[in-house]
């Protein structure tokens, strides 16, 4: 009967099939400059063929593994169309702006390298986006960095540090929803498991930095703060700078995961009252809602970015904005418009569309246990925690350096790992914290991954350049190995009833091959 009998690839085929992925991917997003959708979908379709003619694999089995798939990360799904409509609306009442805008009054020659990993923190956690943080915040760091006489690598790495921070803490982020949902884990529970593993490596963070930053505390260049006076003060035209404005809707939504409230009602709660406070600020309902549908969209900043020579001049005097030159205001406002003229749910469907790929192709490879079969060796010499924590996230950066993408980096080591997980008694938020701690990290070093290229395009500093400044993102993965080879935040136990034990031990029980 068809599907009646497990079939499994040989190691070789396996092997052949995964390098074959790898080939496809990657000269879709390197050789013919695609998105990632279309080479990961034909990516799927190769490693299913594969499956359904050499394998045997039935086409029940291969549909069910890719529904199975989607279906575990539904809640994510929403969570990220829930995100877009929290960032359109916090964009537009302030939240997103007031802290930029009194984040930049930290900033000061002695304590600047500092300054700009506190200041890509904050902004990424409350955006949940690390590309948004280095193609708006991270240029203008990078340009005022160069007045200090500071090499662009080590500020492009200490922005991307900050920014990646945010990018697997905040709650907003499309990875760290999406890492709990591969795993079977939920997102508070996942954050809160996060912390000991990124909480000490963003004090060791923090310690470096200060301690660079005190070989520039008397650098030779003139510190730029026009540019910081001319972000401010667009800023302030454009929306009405207030504390509690920036602080309410985040503080609403932090009591809710205090309380456990789940994330979607917690993302909503904090929608509405943004949407609130928007009102409040003088727009109207309709104007609200369009920008939790298609995001915010500015208007002052907007206006000096697409304003002609003649006309930047006559805007900047219409609302009031002096002291700066027309060519410093056209730069800050172009920038501007790229942090501010985002969220809303349409902004989510790239994401979505591709997660979904993403998916499909992780459930084609559980389904034809491809990966199964290459590191089911591997699991049984596993007898530590630290060894199937290194093992999670060596196959996450092997994923991210042959598979060209992030979301792929978290998915298909995700739902290799899963089964596991759920034979050896460790908690899923065990698997899902590993995934950020590398999958999510390490992309961004690797440069023909979307993340590489990106931040490396936006911050004009070639990934290679940069990457060894980014001590985030590979103290971290080291960190989680060391900790759990120590004992230290090791959860067990299933998800809700899980809890803090020191033992190491571990034995997996891999599934027997079958000749």
């Amino acid at each position: 009967m068809e599907g009646s009998t497990v079939r499994k690839p040989s190691v070789g085929l396996a092997f052949v099939t995964f390098v074959g992925i790898a080939g496809i991917i990657s000269y879709g997003l390197l050789g013919l400059g695609l998105d990632a959708h279309v080479p990961i979908a034909l990516a799927a379709i190769f490693a299913g063929l594969i499956g359904k003619f050499i394998v045997g694999v039935s086409w029940t089995e291969i549909s069910t593994a890719i529904s199975n798939a989607i279906t575990s990360a539904i809640d994510a799904l929403l969570i990220l169309i829930a995100i877009g409509m929290l960032v359109g609306s916090w964009v537009q009442a302030g939240v997103v702006p007031g802290m930029i805008y009194y984040g930049f009054d930290l900033l000061s020659p002695g304590i600047f390298l500092l300054a700009t990993l506190l200041i890509c923190s904050v902004v990424s956690l409350a955006t949940g986006s690390s590309w948004g943080v280095g193609g708006t915040v991270g240029v203008a760091l990078i340009g005022i960095a160069a007045g200090l006489g500071i090499p662009a690598p080590l500020t492009a790495g200490i922005i991307i540090s900050g920014a990646y921070f945010g990018d697997k803490m905040s709650p907003l982020s499309d990875t760290t929803n999406l890492a709990p949902a591969v795993s079977g884990s939920n997102l508070f529970d996942h954050i809160r498991a996060m912390v000991w593993t990124t909480g000490p490596t963003y004090v060791i963070v923090v310690i470096i930095t200060i301690v660079l930053g005190f070989g520039y505390a008397n650098g030779t260049g003139a510190f730029d703060a026009s540019r910081i006076d001319a972000f401010q003060a667009i800023l302030a035209a454009e929306f009405d700078i207030n504390p509690i404005y920036a602080i309410v809707p985040p503080l609403i939504v932090l009591v809710l995961a205090i309380t456990k409230c789940p994330a979607l009602p917690s993302m909503m709660a904090g929608t509405a009252a943004a949407s609130v406070l928007a009102m409040i600020q003088g727009f109207s309902l309709s104007e609200a809602l369009e920008a939790i549908h298609y995001g915010y969209h500015s208007t002052v900043a907007t206006k000096l970015a697409e304003a002609g020579a003649g006309d930047i001049t006559a805007t900047l005097t219409e609302y009031n904005i002096t002291g700066f030159a027309p060519e410093m205001a056209h730069e800050v406002a172009s920038l501007l418009t790229e942090l501010l003229n985002r969220g809303g749910l349409d902004s989510m469907m790239w994401s979505l569309s591709l997660i979904m790929i993403a998916l499909v192709l992780g459930g084609v490879m559980e389904s034809c246990h491809y990966l199964e079969v290459l590191l089911n060796p591997l699991l049984f010499k596993v007898r530590k925690v630290g060894g199937f924590v290194t093992l999670v996230v060596v196959s996450c950066f092997a994923s991210n350096l042959f598979l060209g993408d992030q979301y792929l980096g978290i998915v298909v080591p995700g739902r290799m790992f899963k089964t596991a997980v759920e034979r050896s008694g460790l908690s899923p938020r065990m698997l899902s914290r590993t995934l950020e701690d590398s999958g999510t990290l390490t992309a961004v070093l690797i440069p023909w991954t979307g993340c590489g290229a990106f931040q490396a395009g936006a911050l004009g500093v070639p990934t290679l350049a940069y990457a060894p400044y980014c001590f985030l993102n590979w103290l971290n993965p080291l960190v989680a190995i060391l900790m759990t080879y120590m004992g230290i935040g090791i959860y067990w136990g299933k998800n809700g009833e899980d809890k803090i034990e020191k033992r190491t031990d571990i034995n997996f029980h891999p599934a027997e091959q079958k000749a």
